[in-house]
C-alpha cells in the first residue's frame, strides 16, 4: 500500500464524496430518498472525478474510467444481474411466488401462526432473492390473517420483514449478494455457507419466541396447497439446490428460466411469446442497476489510480491490530455508505473494492469479508 499524502488523498477521494453529497443533501431537499435518481448521482460524480485527474489526457483519463466500468469482474456481475431479472420475472408470472407463500403457510400448524409467517417470508425471500418482493407479495396476506385471527396487524407485519430480510441475505439471486460476492472475489456458495452460521441461530431463536406467542383466537383461511403449486415452486427450488452444489450461477439462472418457461407453457399461464416479454421485463427492471455497476466501477478505478482508496484504507485502519477489528472496519464503512445511499446493493458496490483491499491485508477470506458486508 502506498503512502499517499493527506492532501492528495482526500482530493483523490473527492468523487465520493461528491457522489454522497449530491445524493444525500438532493434526497434531503426533495424530502424522498427516492427522488434523486442514484445513476445520476453517479454520473455527476463520475464527470467530476474525470475531470480532477491530473497528469493524463482526457482521453487517457476516460479510458481509465472506461477500463474500471467494463473490467472482467463487473461484466461478470452485469451478466449475473440480467440472468436473475429475467429468471425473476419469468418464475412470478408462472405462478411460483404466490404458490411458494401457499405451500409454506400450508406447511405449519395454525396455532403457530407467527412462527409459519416467518417461515413464510424467509422461505419466499431466499427463493425470489429481494425482501421488498417478499414484503409486497405477503403483507396483504397477513393483513388479512391479521383480522382473521385477531392479532395485531404491524406485528404480523414486522415479522414478515424479519423474514424477508433473512432469506435475502442468503438468496443467491439477490442483488446484494451478486454484489457482494463478486466485489470479494468468492462463490455464492462459500458465502451462503458462511453466512447460514451467522444467520440461523438468530432465526431459530425468533422462529421460538413466534412459536410459543400464540397467534389468536380465530380462524385462518389459507388456499389449499395443490400438486400444481408445488411444481410451480420447483424453479426455486433447482435454483437453490444447483447453487448449493456449486453450479456456475449463470448456468443455474440459465437452468432456472428454462424450467419456469417450461411450466408456465405448460400450465398456460404463459404463452411462448409471453417468455420473451417476461424477459425482457426481468432485464429491464434491471436496467439502473447495471447501469450504476459500471458507473461505480469506473468512478472507483479513477478514484484508485489517484490513490485515494489507499489513502482511505490507511486511515481506516490506522487503529486496526487484528482481523476483529478489520472485520468491524468493513462492516462499519458498509453501514454508512448504506445510511448515505439508502441502498444495500449500491453501498455494497461503493465499498467493496475497499473492503477486499482491506481483507487482503488482514487475512480475512473473502467469504467472510463478503458475508459481513452482506
Amino acid at each position: 500500500m502506498h503512502n499517499v499524502p493527506t492532501r492528495k488523498g482526500l482530493f483523490a477521494l473527492s468523487p465520493i464524496a461528491v457522489l454522497l453529497l449530491v445524493y444525500v443533501v438532493g434526497s434531503i431537499v426533495a424530502g424522498s430518498f427516492y427522488s434523486i435518481p442514484i445513476a445520476v448521482a453517479f454520473i455527476i460524480a463520475a464527470v467530476y472525478a474525470v475531470v480532477i485527474s491530473r497528469g493524463k489526457s482526457l482521453q487517457e483519463r476516460i479510458d481509465d474510467f472506461s477500463h474500471g466500468a467494463a473490467n472482467s469482474r463487473i461484466m461478470y456481475m452485469i451478466w449475473i444481474f440480467v440472468l436473475a431479472g429475467a429468471f425473476a420475472s419469468v418464475a412470478k408470472a408462472t405462478g411460483a411466488v404466490d404458490a411458494t407463500v401457499a405451500l409454506t403457510l400450508n406447511l405449519v400448524p395454525v396455532k403457530f401462526l407467527p412462527a409459519g409467517i416467518f417461515v413464510a417470508a424467509c422461505f419466499v425471500s431466499m427463493s425470489v432473492g429481494t425482501s421488498v418482493g417478499t414484503i409486497v407479495a405477503l403483507a396483504p396476506i397477513v393483513t388479512a390473517l391479521a383480522a382473521q385471527m385477531g392479532c395485531d396487524v404491524a406485528w404480523l407485519v414486522a415479522i414478515v420483514v424479519g423474514g424477508a430480510f433473512f432469506g435475502d441475505n442468503l438468496s443467491f439471486i439477490s442483488d446484494t449478494t451478486i454484489a457482494a460476492t463478486q466485489t470479494q472475489g468468492c462463490s455464492m456458495r462459500s458465502k451462503f455457507r458462511t453466512n447460514f452460521r451467522l444467520v440461523v441461530p438468530a432465526a431459530i431463536v425468533t422462529l421460538l419466541v413466534y412459536a410459543f406467542s400464540g397467534s389468536g383466537d380465530g380462524e385462518i383461511d389459507v388456499a389449499a396447497v395443490t400438486l400444481h403449486d408445488v411444481i410451480k415452486c420447483l424453479p426455486y427450488l433447482i435454483v437453490i439446490v444447483a447453487a448449493l452444489f456449486g453450479i456456475n450461477v449463470l448456468a443455474v439462472l440459465a437452468i432456472g428460466i428454462s424450467i419456469a418457461a417450461i411450466i408456465g407453457l405448460a400450465y398456460g399461464s404463459l404463452a411462448w411469446v409471453d417468455v420473451f416479454t417476461r424477459m425482457g421485463e426481468g432485464v429491464t427492471s434491471m436496467s439502473e442497476l447495471i447501469v450504476v455497476t459500471m458507473l461505480a466501477g469506473g468512478l472507483l478505478e479513477l478514484v484508485r489510480i489517484n490513490g485515494g482508496l489507499d489513502f482511505l484504507i490507511r486511515i481506516v485502519t490506522a487503529r486496526v491490530r487484528s482481523r476483529r477489528g478489520a472485520e468491524a472496519a468493513i462492516c462499519t464503512l458498509t453501514a454508512l455508505a448504506n445510511i448515505c445511499t439508502a441502498n444495500n446493493t449500491i453501498a455494497i458496490l461503493t465499498v467493496g473494492d475497499i473492503s477486499r483491499d482491506i481483507s487482503h491485508e488482514f487475512k480475512i477470506p473473502a467469504r467472510r469479508s463478503a458475508s459481513l458486508m452482506d
